[in-house]
C-alpha cells in the first residue's frame, strides 16, 4: 500500500506541473490489471503508457482473469512473474478503432517464449502492432536498461510492421543519455514515412515475422551499420610486398655483414 501511495503522490506532483487545467484530468487510484477504473470512459483514441517492467501479478492463479474481455482474445495470460503483456492487452482492449496507443516496454517481451510468444502471435496475426521503436539504453532515471516503444493500432492500412532502430539516437548527459529534439524528429519522421531507411528502419511483412517465430527484436530486421574502418586490399597487399622486400634486403645486408666478420676471423686465424 505504501508503494501505491507513493506512486499516487508522484502522479499528483506530475499533474501539478502540467499546463493543462486540472479539471481536464480524471485521475483514479486502483489496480489497472484486476480492478481498472474508467470503464465507462473507454474506448480512448490516444493512449500513452509506461507500465512497470516484469511486475508480478495474479495471472493464471486467478481463474477469472482468463475470461476478462481484455485478456481473453489472446487465449493466454501474461506470466505471473511478468505482467508486461497484461498492460499491453489492457491498452489494446480500451483503444478506439481509430486510435493509437504508444507503450514503453522492456525489450525482453519482444523475444521471450512461452505465453509472451503466444500473445505476440495474437497481436501480429490480427495486425495490431503498428511499430516497434528500439530506444537507447540509460534513458530513464534509476535504470540503465534499454527500452522500446510498441505502437498499437486497430485499423492499419497494410499488413506490415515498422521496426525502427533508434538505439544510437541520443546524446550523453552526465551519467545518462537524452533524446534531443533532432533525435525525436528523426524517429518521428521515420514513423510517418513508414518506409525502409538503411540501417535505421524497415517495413516488414507480418508473414516474415511469423516465419521468425514472432520474434520482434528490431536487430533481427534492421541491419546495423558497419562502422569498422574499411580496408583497401590492394593498398594492403602493396604494403605487405614492400615490407617483405625490405625484410629481404635487411636479411641480405645481415648475411653480408656476417660473411665479412667470418672472413676477418679466418684472416686473423691464419696470421696466428
Amino acid at each position: 500500500m505504501t508503494e501505491k501511495l507513493l506512486g499516487w503522490k508522484y502522479i499528483q506532483e506530475k499533474i501539478s506541473q502540467c499546463h493543462t487545467p486540472h479539471d481536464k484530468f480524471d485521475i483514479a487510484l486502483g489496480d489497472t490489471l484486476t480492478d481498472p477504473q474508467h470503464w465507462d470512459d473507454e474506448p480512448f483514441e490516444a493512449i500513452v503508457s509506461n507500465p512497470p517492467y516484469a511486475l508480478k501479478w495474479k495471472g493464471d492463479s486467478d481463474p477469472i482473469l482468463i475470461n476478462d474481455p481484455r485478456y481473453a482474445p489472446a487465449g493466454v495470460l501474461a506470466p505471473k512473474s511478468k505482467a508486461d503483456f497484461a498492460f499491453i492487452m489492457h491498452s489494446l482492449s480500451w483503444l478506439a478503432t481509430n486510435g493509437t496507443a504508444a507503450i514503453v516496454c522492456f525489450p525482453g517481451i519482444l523475444y521471450r517464449g512461452g505465453a509472451e510468444q503466444k500473445i505476440r502471435k495474437y497481436l501480429i496475426d490480427n495486425n495490431f502492432i503498428d511499430c516497434i521503436i528500439q530506444l537507447p539504453e540509460n534513458l530513464f532515471y534509476g535504470t540503465s536498461i534499454a527500452t522500446c516503444i510498441m505502437v498499437l493500432k486497430k485499423s492499419k492500412a497494410d499488413n506490415r510492421t515498422l521496426l525502427i532502430d533508434a538505439s544510437k539516437e541520443c546524446v550523453k548527459v552526465t551519467n545518462s543519455n537524452k533524446l534531443t529534439p533532432e533525435n525525436i524528429d528523426k524517429i518521428l519522421n521515420a514513423y510517418i514515412a513508414r518506409k525502409d531507411i538503411e540501417h535505421f528502419a524497415r517495413l516488414v511483412r507480418n508473414d516474415e515475422i511469423a516465419e521468425k517465430d514472432y520474434n520482434l527484436s528490431v536487430s533481427n530486421y534492421v541491419e546495423k551499420e558497419d562502422t569498422r574502418e574499411k580496408i583497401d586490399i590492394i593498398a594492403l597487399n602493396a604494403e605487405i610486398e614492400r615490407i617483405v622486400a625490405r625484410e629481404q634486403a635487411l636479411r641480405e645486408e645481415i648475411d653480408k655483414i656476417i660473411a665479412e666478420i667470418e672472413e676477418e676471423n679466418e684472416q686473423v686465424g691464419s696470421v696466428d
